[in-house]
C-alpha cells in the first residue's frame, strides 16, 4: 500500500472521531455476575439532605410544594377498577424530552445548601454527584441484555460528577417511540394521579391533567464501601400512616404492571421488573412499593405491595435471578472504577464510559462541547463562593 494510500485512511479515520476527542484510556470493565458474586458490600442507610420541586413549567423551586400523599383506596372484594386511559391524550402535558437537563437541578439545590453539608466542603470534595437513576442502571448493568448506557463523568474541585448521555440508540429508540408505547406511560402517571392526593388526609383527584413536568425529588447521602455519594431521585408520595414520618422511610413508589395469569409470566416479571423496582427504591431507602395490575382495556383490577427488603425472595432460589450482591459489588466497582480513571480535575475535561449488553465497560476522554456537561454559571458559583444560583440560566449555559 503506497504512502497516499495510507495518507487517506488516516484521513478517514480521523474524519469519523469526534473534533474534541482526546487520546483514550486503555483500559475495560468486566460486568460478567460471576464476577461479583462476594457478600453484599457496605450501604449505609441513605440519609434525606432535603429536597426541592419542580413545578408544572419544570421551573425549580427549593421546598416541598410538589409532594404528594399516599392516599389508596378502601380494600373492598372488587378491586380499584382504575381507568388508566381517562383523560388520554387530551389532559395529558408531557415533559419536552428533547431538553436534557444533565444534572442541572441537583447542581441548583447543592450551589443554594453546600454551606450546610455536614462535613463541611471537605465532605464534597471527596463525594460523588449523580441521580438515582443513574445508579440504578449500574446495579442492574450485569443482569441487562437489551439497553446500554453511556454515563460523562467530570472532576471538579475534588468532587466526582456523572451526568447520563442518550446513547444514539436510546434517542433512535425515543423519536421512534410507537403510539401504545405512549400510552403504556402515561397510564403509569395516571395511577399515581389515582393513588395520591395533594394533602394529607383529602382523597385523590383524577379529573385533572396529567403534567409530568411536576416532580418532587428528595436529595440524600449515602456511602457505597468508601465511596461517598450524594444523589437525587424523584418520589412519587409520601405516606402520612407510615410506621415512620422520617423520610425516606416514610416514602412509597408507584408502579403499573400487566395482570398476569401464567407460572411464566410471574417468573419473568420477577427476574426483570422486579430486579428495576428493588434497585430503584433500595438506593433511596424507600420501603415499600406498590403495584397496580392492569387488565387488557387498562383498567387496574389489583394493587399488590412489594416491601423493597422482601424482593429478593421471589428469585432467591432461581437459576436466572438476580442477586443484591452482585449488583451493589459491581456499582462499587464501577465507583472505584470511575475514580481511577477520572483524576485530572478539570470540568472540560469528561471521561466517557460506555457501556453495551454482552460487552466490558468502556472509556474516552473528551474535551468540551458535546459532552461537558457542568453548567457555567455552577461552575462560576462555586468558584467564587456566591451566596446562590442565578434564578434562570442562560441557554448557552
Amino acid at each position: 500500500m503506497d504512502r497516499r494510500e495510507n495518507k487517506r485512511r488516516a484521513e478517514k479515520v480521523e474524519a469519523a472521531e469526534p473534533r474534541n476527542k482526546l487520546p483514550s484510556p486503555a483500559s475495560l470493565l468486566p460486568t460478567d455476575p460471576a464476577l461479583y458474586s462476594g457478600s453484599f458490600p457496605f450501604y449505609g442507610r441513605p440519609s434525606e439532605l432535603g429536597c426541592f420541586s419542580l413545578d408544572a413549567q419544570r421551573q425549580y423551586h427549593g421546598d416541598a410544594q410538589a409532594l404528594r400523599y399516599y392516599s389508596p383506596p378502601p380494600t373492598n372484594d372488587q378491586g380499584p377498577h382504575f381507568d388508566l386511559r381517562d383523560g388520554y391524550p387530551d389532559r395529558y402535558q408531557p415533559r419536552d424530552e428533547e431538553v436534557q437537563e444533565g444534572l442541572d437541578h441537583l447542581l441548583r439545590w447543592l450551589l443554594d445548601h453546600r454551606g450546610k453539608l455536614e462535613g463541611g466542603p471537605g465532605w464534597l470534595a471527596g463525594a460523588i454527584v449523580t441521580w438515582r437513576g443513574h445508579l440504578t442502571k449500574l446495579l442492574t448493568t450485569p443482569y441487562e441484555q437489551q439497553e446500554g448506557w453511556q454515563l460523562a463523568a467530570s472532576r471538579f474541585q475534588g468532587t466526582l460528577y456523572l451526568s447520563e448521555v442518550e446513547t444514539p440508540a436510546a434517542r433512535a429508540q425515543r423519536l421512534a417511540r410507537p403510539p401504545l408505547l405512549r400510552e403504556l406511560m402515561y397510564m403509569g402517571y395516571k395511577f399515581e394521579q389515582y393513588m395520591c392526593a395533594d394533602k394529607p388526609g383529602s382523597s385523590p383527584d383524577p379529573s385533572g391533567e396529567v403534567n409530568t413536568n411536576v416532580a418532587f425529588c428528595s436529595v440524600l447521602r449515602s456511602r457505597l464501601g468508601n465511596h461517598r455519594l450524594l444523589f437525587s431521585g424523584e418520589v412519587d408520595c409520601t405516606d402520612p400512616r407510615a410506621p415512620s414520618t422520617q423520610p425516606p422511610a416514610c416514602y412509597v413508589e408507584l408502579k403499573t404492571s400487566k395482570e398476569m395469569h401464567r407460572p411464566g409470566h410471574w417468573r419473568s416479571f420477577y427476574r426483570h421488573k422486579l430486579l428495576k423496582w428493588w434497585a430503584q427504591s433500595f438506593l433511596l431507602g424507600v420501603p415499600n412499593v406498590v403495584a397496580g395490575f392492569r387488565n387488557p382495556e387498562g383498567f387496574v383490577c389489583s394493587l399488590k405491595t412489594f416491601p423493597t427488603m422482601e424482593m429478593f425472595e421471589y428469585v432467591r432460589n432461581d437459576r436466572d435471578g438476580w442477586n443484591p450482591s452482585v449488583c451493589m459489588n459491581f456499582c462499587a466497582a464501577f465507583l472505584s472504577f470511575a475514580q481511577n480513571t477520572v483524576v485530572q480535575d478539570d470540568p472540560r475535561l469528561v471521561h466517557l464510559f460506555s457501556w453495551e449488553p454482552g460487552s466490558p465497560v468502556t472509556v474516552s476522554k473528551h474535551r468540551d462541547a458535546p459532552y461537558a456537561f457542568l453548567p457555567t454559571w455552577y461552575m462560576e458559583a462555586m468558584t467564587q463562593d456566591l451566596p446562590s444560583a442565578p434564578k434562570t440560566p442562560s441557554p448557552k449555559d
